[in-house]
């Protein structure tokens, strides 16, 4: 039902862009994450959705500059659990970018991207006498996007993104692999608003 709201939000607005010049250096995006790997986030959360805004604010032959923001959401499979509790993260990363441009594939363009993502994970549970107990907790780290846009239209475009975080354990937790690095591959469509 989210999913559905959320769609239908993103509609609206790609709608109401055409009121916007030509010229816009504003994007939409909606994107399907999935996060990958043997990590504390690939082994226990499944994607749900991931809202993207990007601004070029400089743009010449060879390459765009901008900043950008995500917005995902991601949830704990209720068959991955043992306890009924109820597990959310919301994932935002700001971050600045270059986007590429390539003269002999012109509908093509490649971007590499570096921020910051602040991970909140919620949490939902019940004691013995039913009772809800709420817990939330941070996380947050060094975030590098890498991102592949093909041209469908003049406004509408598909693209493929790599996200890898590294994060910093908190105190007694191990550095390893598995709590602190993070990847997530999002497929999604845009629109230049």
């Amino acid at each position: 039902m989210m999913f559905k709201r959320i769609t239908a939000f993103f509609l609206i607005l790609v709608c109401i862009s055409h009121s916007f010049s030509q010229d816009s250096k504003f994007n939409l995006d909606i994107n399907y994450p999935t996060p990958i790997d043997d990590n504390f986030v690939g082994i226990n959360f499944k994607g749900v959705i991931d809202l993207g805004f990007k601004y070029h604010f400089s743009t010449n032959k060879v390459v765009n500059l901008g900043i950008s923001v995500n917005g995902g959401l991601f949830k704990r499979p209720k068959s991955d659990r043992l306890q009924p509790n109820e597990t959310s993260m919301i994932a935002i990363q700001p971050r600045i970018f270059t986007q590429f441009k390539i003269n002999k594939l012109q509908k093509l363009h490649p971007s590499i991207g570096l921020g910051y993502a602040l991970m909140n994970f919620n949490i939902r549970d019940f004691d013995g006498f039913n009772s809800q107990i709420n817990a939330s907790e941070n996380e947050g780290g060094i975030n590098i996007n890498l991102s592949l846009v093909l041209d469908v239209s003049e406004k509408l475009y598909a693209q493929i993104q790599y996200d890898f975080i590294k994060t910093k354990p908190d105190a007694g937790i191990p550095d390893i692999k598995y709590n602190t690095k993070i990847n997530i591959i999002k497929i999604g469509l845009g629109w230049r608003l």
